[in-house]
């Protein structure tokens, strides 16, 4: 394998760190590691990576034009992987200006300066430069009881987030068409695995029941998503990087439907048998008032990423689910490093109040 020099944008946070610990521990490639380092974006997620002498952090908003054009200039990448982004649904209904800064406007420069970066290449540079930009299924919206999300599936954003994403994932694709950028765009499903934010579900009603506290479940917990593990993600990603054809879509999906009561279930066995407590700890779970606009239900066809590329998911999601649990429950200083210093004390979010 040919060393390369990769720009990872948002390579501290949850997905990004699981595919710069990849890279440096498995490939030849120089990493630039490109993140503001908020509140879910922290070196402490990196492990053995951040002594590596092929990483590079760099801690910058990609937001900020004139740092983002330093970078390209000071690095040469050879591919750009597009991660960096405000993720969290509930946080988008509190405060939705971050998300249209951060992945809108952070997006457009990004893709502004891996354009005027990539016109001043030539022979080989230029014919092999990648832009990835990596995006939600929830661009497309709801499904009913049937059918799954299609790389040609209508966009249909229905939060904050989604809408944030959505308008990134255009801006992508229109770099494409009208300056011949060579970018592709990836749709992933929800992603869980260890070092995600202990706002998301899985760490949440982890940390939460082996706390003895209520694990909130929105509504009837009757919401379903297909679950896909980081680490299968992140073979995706590398898939498509390598394989993958400039202006086109690519689904990743974890082919692992479960409605979010099942999931919480699913971790409180895991407790029963990994942290035993004097109750079961299905008892905690307490249903709280809906999310404001939650869609019912996500799934991935990853029909063409399979055919064309051979990828598929690795992992099996209970087998999974449960080293993720053992994960949480063994790196109780990480979580508190990462909760510290901030205003996050395991609430739930997104609870839009009524003027």
């Amino acid at each position: 394998m040919t060393s390369r020099t990769l720009l990872v944008t948002g390579g501290a946070g949850f997905i990004g760190s699981a595919l710069v610990r990849h890279l440096i521990a498995n490939t030849p490639h120089r990493v630039v590691n490109v993140d503001k380092l908020t509140y879910a974006g922290h070196v402490e997620s990196l492990g053995e990576a951040l002594e590596s002498p092929r990483h590079h952090l760099e801690r910058i908003d990609i937001a900020d034009g004139d740092a983002i054009e330093k970078v390209f200039a000071q690095y040469q990448p050879d591919a750009v992987l597009h991660l960096a982004a405000e993720t969290h649904v509930d946080r988008s209904i509190d405060g939705p200006a971050e998300f249209l800064r951060t992945n809108v406007q952070g997006t457009f420069v990004l893709l502004e300066a891996a354009r005027r970066y990539w016109d001043s290449l030539s022979g080989a540079p230029w014919e092999e430069f990648r832009f990835l930009h990596v995006s939600t299924d929830e661009v497309y919206g709801s499904l009913g009881a049937q059918g799954r999300f299609r790389e040609d599936s209508r966009y249909d954003p229905r939060s904050p987030y989604s809408a944030s994403k959505a308008s990134a994932d255009h801006f992508a694709k229109a770099y494409h068409h009208t300056f011949d950028l060579p970018v592709i765009v990836t749709n992933c499903s929800n992603n869980y695995g260890p070092y995600q934010f202990p706002e998301k579900l899985i760490p949440l009603a982890t940390l939460r029941a082996t706390a003895g506290e209520p694990i909130p479940v929105y509504g009837r917990g009757e919401n379903v998503r297909d679950w896909l593990h980081v680490d299968d993600h992140v073979s995706g990603l590398l898939e498509v990087l390598e394989g993958g054809r400039p202006g086109e879509t690519y689904n990743i999906g974890g082919d692992s439907e479960r409605t979010n009561l099942q999931v919480v279930k699913t971790i409180c066995e895991a407790l029963d048998e990994l942290a035993p407590s004097d109750k079961p700890y299905f008892e905690l779970i307490t249903f709280v008032e809906d999310r404001p606009g939650h869609d019912l239900r996500y799934a991935i066809d990853a029909g063409k990423i399979r055919n064309e590329l051979g990828w598929a998911p690795r992992r099996t999601f209970e087998a999974a689910l449960r080293e993720t649990v053992e994960w949480y429950l063994e790196n109780r200083e990480w979580c508190e490093a990462v909760t510290q210093g901030t205003a996050y004390r395991l609430e739930r979010l997104g609870q839009r109040e009524k003027e």
